[in-house]
């Protein structure tokens, strides 16, 4: 049955969580006949993402979706059947109040944050009472195992990377359309998309004095000025071409979201943060380091180490350890020799084709839980 949603996103970590909700919102609405408001407080970053978006506009439809700015004097109506309070941001007070008028009353989703942490298995829709308020209200898990709600996906990324990915004609106009040439075929090929890095010169040097042509794609991040400074340009702007050694630095524009996929699928690693793109960097089944988001006390690093412990069950205990090693090191929070990283990149690249085969059989195993939006679709349903 369709239903109508509205999906509340506060621009909290620049372009993640924008991510994460157009994501969801479009594939509410394009699969599962979804009437869709996604409110959002930064349009800025929505329109990075999907340079349709005007920046000035109160409301606008774009892709079947109904773009609101929240404001503090936004307007919005009649709430919706469902809806998605994303990251646990809250609703605004007005919004509660016009839902406690509406009958029947809607469901309040709050839609967490991923984790590989096993205690989200059995914390997955339990309800969440409202301290006040006589609202159904549920935590909503995404997830990388059956029991959890998955992770976005839609119903033709698979066939699309794949056609891409075996298509080197399509690969090459993908370059061409950057403004650069293709790759040469025994270049190591690197997206480098992150938080800023007191690793990265490292790294880049690991990368520079090695033996292999590597090729770093370096879009807008925090970490590209620093990408820059190595080379000695701090502003290195859009369409830059910088090289050391072994080493070239291709400084690509902020690209929207289908061609952000198209770049992971380039690529043979993709060092990736946050949620979204670490999330289309697994389903692009190449080999990745996540640069998690750092938080007090070391608590991130418990979440890092879950995710390995998943992401490497299938991997005998060479491979294993040379992966964590890097992504241990990637997320340090000093920087270290760089002899160590050197070794780390080393060891990596010593079995880079049994990690591309465990990328791959990774992707078709995060596709069992089923995708986040189905998932949600389907539990609210059970509910209204």
């Amino acid at each position: 049955m369709s239903r109508s949603w509205d999906v509340f996103c506060r621009v909290v970590d620049n372009f993640g969580d924008a991510a994460v909700c157009w994501r969801l919102a479009k594939q509410l609405a394009a699969e599962h006949g979804g009437k869709v408001r996604i409110w959002i407080d930064g349009l800025d970053a929505l329109h990075a993402l999907c340079p349709e978006v005007a920046r000035d506009t109160t409301a606008q439809w774009i892709q079947g979706v109904e773009i609101c700015h929240w404001s503090a004097d936004a307007e919005f109506g009649v709430p919706a059947e469902i809806a998605v309070d994303a990251f646990g941001g809250g609703l605004p007070d007005a919004y509660l109040a016009a839902m406690m008028q509406r009958s029947p009353r809607p469901l309040w989703i709050i839609l967490e944050y991923l984790s590989a942490e096993p205690w989200v298995d059995t914390h997955h829709g339990a309800p969440s009472p409202h301290p006040r308020l006589p609202l159904e209200r549920y935590f909503f898990f995404p997830g990388l195992v059956p029991g959890t709600g998955g992770v976005l996906k839609e119903a033709s990324l698979e066939a699309r990377r794949d056609a891409f990915q075996s298509d080197s004609s399509r690969q090459a106009a993908f370059w061409r359309g950057l403004g650069y040439a293709p790759p040469a075929r025994e270049a190591i090929v690197a997206s480098l998309f992150g938080y800023e890095n007191p690793v990265a010169a490292s790294l880049l040097q690991a990368w520079a004095d090695g033996g292999r042509e590597v090729i770093a794609v370096v879009p807008r991040s925090l970490l590209r000025p620093q990408v820059g400074a190595f080379f000695g340009e701090s502003q290195a702007a859009d369409g830059a071409t910088l090289r050391r050694g072994s080493l070239e630095a291709r400084f690509v524009p902020f690209v929207p979201q289908p061609r952000y996929d198209e770049l992971l699928w380039a690529c043979d690693w993709n060092f990736v943060r946050g949620e979204d793109s670490f999330v289309r960097a697994q389903w692009a089944a190449r080999p990745l380091v996540w640069h998690i988001y750092p938080q007090e006390e070391r608590a991130h690093w418990i979440k890092l180490d879950a995710f390995l412990d998943r992401y490497c069950a299938g991997l005998e205990s060479g491979p294993a350890k040379a992966l964590r090693t890097l992504w241990q090191g990637w997320n340090a929070q000093e920087a270290p020799v760089t002899t160590q990283m050197r070794t780390a990149w080393d060891a990596v690249a010593d079995c880079r084709d049994r990690l591309r085969l465990n990328a791959r059989s990774w992707a078709a195993q995060l596709a069992l839980p089923g995708d986040l939006a189905g998932n949600l679709a389907q539990f609210c349903e059970e509910r209204l």
